[in-house]
């Protein structure tokens, strides 16, 4: 059977206790599963290989992440956390494709290729997924720090992975601004 109906009344369980479906946390973690979706739009769509790889590990890790979200407030648990390493590991990838990949001092319109407008839209489902994070954060909800870091660096990934996809099919980017 693949359904329960123990959300027909508008509730879903948290580990540790059932909230409303609009509550924070199941609305965080749910954009977190959109932008999940959006990165496997982009990986179908990626042309080249390292691209597909990067992004499978990004999967992965907000699958981690949605279940840290995934515990009630004061549960806590030590299996699944978003870590400095999954930070610097980002870092570290943005830098090597911002070594292979001009990226321009402008803002850029997506659209250029497929693959760079599906990694563009992921970008802008992972920057929504930040601020429910920050709203959980600041409200004192979530601890960890490196979950804020981490959607922050994801964002400037999957710009230069777009920027790189782009640069692949050897297309230039479109500036927002018309230039003279």
């Amino acid at each position: 059977m693949l359904y329960t109906g123990k959300g027909d009344q508008g509730y879903t369980d948290l580990l540790g206790g059932r909230v409303p479906k609009y509550a924070p946390r199941p609305e965080t973690f749910g954009t977190l599963d959109e932008a999940t979706s959006a990165i496997g739009l982009a990986r179908a769509l990626a042309q080249d290989e390292k691209t597909k790889r990067i992004l499978i590990r990004v999967q992965r890790d907000l699958y981690v992440m949605m279940a840290e979200l995934a515990f009630a407030p004061g549960i806590e648990q030590e299996k699944y956390h978003i870590t400095e390493t999954h930070v610097r590991h980002l870092e570290e990838t943005i830098d090597r494709l911002g070594a292979i990949v001009p990226i321009g001092r402008h803002f850029v319109l997506p659209g250029d290729t497929a693959q760079g407008a599906a990694l563009d839209f992921a970008r802008t489902v992972v920057r929504r997924a930040e601020r429910l994070v920050a709203r959980l954060y600041h409200d004192g909800e979530v601890h960890n720090e490196y979950l804020l870091a981490y959607l922050n660096r994801l964002s400037s990934l999957l710009f230069v992975l777009a920027r790189y996809e782009d640069h692949r099919a050897g297309v230039t980017p479109t500036p927002a601004k018309e230039q003279p």
